[in-house]
């Protein structure tokens, strides 16, 4: 932790080009409360254009993972620029923006491409899967990207298990959909309904059962998915960390 102290301020030194190049020291501390909190504390000592929030996404456990995410948020200004690397899967971005993180990266929209799996609100869409080999919808009928607006689930399903082709459609369709995504997530909170997006998000994504730590992480900021909204909607706490199958629940 200490050392990329140090090395922020030997690269503030070295800095030529603030006019085209921004620092964004990156909070460090893994997993240990006192760690990242100095962290995160020297860091704004230095005054920098943004911050970056490193050392997870790297297998901990998820209630760990949001706790450090927000510990670090609470700290870092709110008025520079809070980036979460690594992170990129759908019900991450949701919580990490509530928990007051701005941007983000990740390999795996591109990743989970390559093995043929294409990202939707309800989950990831395996294409790999014999059950498309006669589909001729898109993948996602409201997705406008040249992939879904020229391409069938059944052509994919026959591209992604033989070439890179087909990998290479849905990586288009993936990088689309996390964009439309932020997109969505922006335009709620400037127009201050945010707490109805993240219900609506996670009722199509994981309909009545929703994950513990996404419960917790969103109570901490006064989101608690377990009272029922005005469509009488609310969710039941489960064990699991991560979705293990597309949400086929419905309310209807």
């Amino acid at each position: 932790m200490w050392r990329s102290v140090r090395w922020l301020d030997r690269s503030i030194k070295a800095h030529k080009r603030p006019t085209e190049q921004n620092l964004f020291p990156i909070v460090q501390g893994g997993l240990d409360i006192e760690l990242r909190t100095k962290s995160a504390q020297e860091l704004v000592k230095r005054d920098s254009p943004g911050y970056a929030i490193g050392g997870l996404s790297g297998g901990e456990a998820k209630g760990s993972f949001w706790r450090m995410v927000s510990l670090s948020t609470d700290i870092l200004p709110t008025n520079k620029p809070r980036y979460c690397m690594g992170v990129g899967y759908a019900e991450d971005l949701v919580v990490c923006s509530a928990l007051g993180v701005d941007m983000y990266d990740c390999v795996f929209p591109t990743r989970t491409a390559r093995f043929g799996n294409a990202l939707v609100r309800t989950g990831s869409m395996s294409l790999k899967q014999g059950r498309y080999t006669s589909d001729l919808e898109p993948i996602d009928k409201d997705c406008d990207c040249p992939t879904c607006a020229k391409y069938t689930r059944a052509y994919l399903h026959t591209t992604a298990t033989k070439e890179t082709t087909g990998c290479h459609l849905i990586t288009v369709h993936n990088i689309a959909f996390q964009m439309r995504l932020m997109l969505d997530i922006r335009q709620a909170i400037v127009e201050d309904r945010y707490p109805a997006f993240i219900r609506d998000f996670m009722r199509i994504r994981f309909g009545k059962t929703v994950p513990m730590w996404i419960v917790d992480a969103l109570k901490s900021v006064n989101v608690d998915l377990t009272v029922p909204d005005s469509s009488g909607y609310s969710a039941e706490p489960v064990a699991d960390d991560f979705q293990k199958a597309p949400n086929t629940w419905t309310d209807e």
